[in-house]
């Protein structure tokens, strides 16, 4: 009987991998992609025990559930294939490892069943993984008592033992099963995606944000189909879990918009494997119907595709759902490769957002406002404009919000702290375009490649040892986007600048008696750039009281200005706005403190009574104190 044991898990082994290369084959279908193997499969260890783990940490319920199953399962396993060795197949010391490997199994097999019953939540998938822990349990518990037969019994020879072995034949076809079309394909595909994942930099710790460039020589640009994604995102897709964690973080979703980053995933993986539909969670939100029809050289957008083109314009790119996902899927990098398809292929974006990308390209200015205007806001600052040629300290980079009259205040406060900590600095005046981050997020990576040329001629003309910026989606691009374009400088956000101006005693605040402050966290400052530590510390010295809201930091809610949301014309149930405003009032925050334009505009949108706006630079202007 132990033989026969051996035998079935060398079985199921090998249709495992048979399976395995179904996916692969099918993976390989992608445009190809350069992946280093060697310190790739190295590095999967430590990325899956480490960087994994530490985001399914953040539900205890689910990595106390994971532990047992995903373990139990691949050791009993193992265990049994060595006992293909003659000195283990007889050794009870061995089968007792056995024995308690597959009892974590079993144990991890009712967790997984707790998670669904009596009742599926809401942001769970149902159809097959209602019968996972079925197959698992089966699997296991045959093991189980495989394993205490054998010591009970080393020839193995007895009658009894043969029906847990059926029970283990036949959750071995149920995982099977699970394995080649169901959820347990993402324990391969997952492994695959670690080693090869087109964002090392995301591990240990590290940010890896900036959308990569496009080489706009080439016959297709962006995504269309799924064989135009590198293979690697389509082994991405496949390791989704459906756990629902981006779905419960994407503020499009709370808003009732039609995009799911579920849903959207599995969408994706369903385009790969041609026509129908197996995705059994919660749908996109008010979503037209489409004919839900694949085929890896097949369309994904449009009505007659699978994913509807809404969907696609409904995200703000926060990066919520990258931020929360425990397999590290780049959600928009994918929704950003179907833009790219949709914008420079067919010429397809929305109303508002085509109007204003023909605006950037015809005056380098999303607005159609004069460049000459960006600065009316400190006219009476007299800030000197830096020429071609000059030379500075820091180079003040304003932004598109600065044509704003609220986020002039913003500047003005920011520009009057900088003089009186003594700096040297200068603005470029009409010589400033846009840097092209709306262009980019919409897919128009042609139009952002025209302002970024513009933008890094200007700044590569004049000399200065750091640029500022109010704006954290300016700060992205230039210090993350620019550089694989041939612009390197430091850039910092003007929290950073302040935090180290106060911490240096340039500048010195005494905190005011203010009723409770919360800051909301930009997403392209924290999530994007890992700056969430500066504004708080600014806001301790400069405010009394501080509160945090349920989501902040690298968690923080979306203000829903990023991606080109507001002007893509997105039907919603609600206002990402005024959600995020919810939750401020919700801890008693009768201020909002903000360090970025486009959060100020959104935020300030939401209808009274609602918490004061205030940018951090206001603040710590108030709190200033003149000698």
């Amino acid at each position: 009987m132990g033989l026969v044991l051996v035998c079935l898990a060398w079985g199921l082994a090998a249709c495992v991998l048979l399976a395995a290369l179904g996916l692969a084959r099918r993976w390989r279908q992608g445009r190809p992609v350069r992946v280093a193997w060697i310190a790739g499969l190295a590095a999967v260890p430590r990325r899956y025990l480490v960087d994994v783990h530490h985001v399914v940490e953040r539900r205890p319920e689910a990595a106390r559930m994971h532990v047992p199953a995903a373990g139990g399962l691949l050791g009993g396993s193992v265990a049994l294939m060595l006992a293909a060795l003659p000195a283990l197949r007889g050794s009870r010391a061995w089968w007792a490892v056995v024995a308690v490997l597959f009892a974590a199994a079993l144990w991890g097999a009712i967790l997984v069943r707790r998670r669904r019953r009596p009742a599926v939540p809401s942001f769970l998938s149902a159809g097959m993984f209602l019968w996972l822990p079925g197959a698992l349990g089966a699997y296991a518990g045959g093991g189980l008592l495989l394993a205490l037969g054998m010591l009970a019994a080393p020839d193995g020879g007895s009658p009894v033992l043969l029906a847990p072995l059926l029970l283990a034949i036949g959750g071995a076809v149920g995982l099977l099963v699970q394995f080649a079309r169901g959820p347990m394909r993402h324990a391969f595909a997952g492994t695959v995606w670690l080693a090869a994942h087109a964002r090392p930099g995301r591990f240990g710790g590290g940010r890896d944000t900036a959308l990569r460039p496009l080489d706009l020589d080439a016959a297709r640009l962006g995504a269309m189909a799924p064989s135009d994604f590198a293979w690697t995102a389509l082994a991405s897709f496949d390791a989704c879990i459906q756990c629902g964690r981006c779905e419960q973080a994407c503020p499009a979703f709370a808003a009732g918009q039609r995009l799911n980053p579920k849903a959207l995933i599995q969408d994706l993986v369903a385009a790969t494997r041609g026509s129908g539909h197996s995705y059994s969670g919660s749908p996109t939100p008010n979503a037209p119907p489409v004919a839900c029809r694949g085929g890896m050289d097949a369309p994904i957008i449009g009505a007659g595709a699978m994913i509807h083109p809404d969907t696609l314009w409904a995200c703000t790119t926060c990066r919520a759902c990258v931020e929360e996902c425990p397999m590290m899927i780049e959600h928009v990098d994918a929704i950003v490769d179907l833009r790219r398809g949709q914008a420079l292929m067919l010429g397809q974006v929305r109303p508002g957002a085509a109007q204003a990308l023909r605006r950037m390209r015809d005056s380098a200015e999303p607005g159609g406002r004069p460049l000459a205007a960006r600065a009316d806001g400190l006219a009476a600052l007299d800030v000197p404009v830096l020429p071609g040629g000059g030379e500075t300290d820091i180079l003040l980079w304003l932004g598109e919000g600065a044509f704003d009259l609220r986020y002039g205040r913003t500047l003005q406060a920011l520009v009057r702290l900088m003089r009186l900590a003594g700096l040297r600095f200068a603005i470029l005046g009409e010589a400033e375009p846009d840097c092209g981050d709306l262009a980019r997020r919409l897919g128009d990576e042609a139009t952002f490649r025209l302002l970024a040329d513009e933008a890094i001629a200007t700044l590569n003309a004049r000399r200065f040892r750091r640029i500022v910026t109010a704006d954290p989606h300016a700060l992205h691009v230039l210090r993350n986007e620019y550089p694989a374009l041939g612009g390197h400088w430091t850039v910092q956000h003007h929290t950073a600048l302040l935090d180290e101006l106060v911490s240096s005693g340039a500048l010195r605040l005494t905190p005011r008696d203010l009723p409770p402050v919360a800051y909301h966290d930009p997403c392209y400052l924290g999530r994007y750039n890992g700056e969430v530590e500066a504004p708080r510390r600014l806001l301790d010295a400069a405010c009394g009281t501080r509160v945090e809201m349920a989501r902040h930091g690298l968690r923080a809610m979306c203000c829903g200005g990023g991606g080109g949301n507001p002007i893509s014309d997105v039907d919603g149930a609600a206002r990402i706005p005024d959600l995020r405003m919810a939750q401020a009032g919700a801890v008693g925050a009768a201020i909002v403190a903000v360090g970025c334009p486009g959060c100020t505009a959104m935020l300030e949108g939401v209808p009274a009574p609602r918490p004061e706006v205030r940018d951090i630079a206001e603040l710590v202007l108030d709190a200033v104190v003149t000698a």
